[in-house]
């Protein structure tokens, strides 16, 4: 029984510590605690003190904020495809220019003599790697170049 009690006290006394040490001993919270007073009295002038600006008093209809309003909190959920449209002309190594869409979940691709191609997310969840269902042609984003992949054909990288 004596074994038992020392495993638990061994336990609690760290974790309890640990906890103490976390919380402000004044139960203020630090960003909010007053100015501490100095020990020793400040020495008076014996010049005269000028009176104080009267301040003219607030319309009884204003009202003054009691607390602040929270923070506003920023969530990021990278499992969400891109919801913004961008759009970027990109300069191939053959000499030629595309102009691809971001569509969030989807690339539009419009070549120069405006024929137009879907590329879908490929695996869905993501938003580098597109491919295009029926001819299996594919696009990897990276940064500011894309690899165009078209079968039958050596990939082109085209940057913007």
């Amino acid at each position: 029984m004596s074994f038992g009690h020392t495993v638990r006290v061994s336990i609690t006394i760290p974790l309890l510590l640990a906890a103490a040490a976390c919380v402000p001993q004044d139960g203020a919270p630090k960003a909010a605690a007053p100015p501490a007073a100095s020990p020793a009295p400040a020495a008076q002038s014996t010049a005269p003190v000028a009176p104080a600006a009267a301040t003219p008093p607030l319309p009884a209809t204003a009202k003054t904020p009691a607390t602040p309003a929270p923070a506003t909190k920023i969530v990021t959920d990278l499992t969400v495809p891109r919801s913004g449209i961008g759009t970027a002309t990109y300069r191939c190594g053959n000499g030629g220019m595309i102009t691809i869409q971001n569509l969030g979940s989807s690339l539009r691709v419009v070549r120069p003599d405006g024929s137009t191609e879907e590329f879908a997310a490929s695996p869905a969840n993501q938003s580098s790697r597109y491919q295009e269902a029926a001819t299996h042609d594919a696009i990897v984003i990276d940064g500011r170049e894309a690899l165009v992949m078209k079968r039958g054909s050596t990939p082109q990288t085209c940057r913007r």
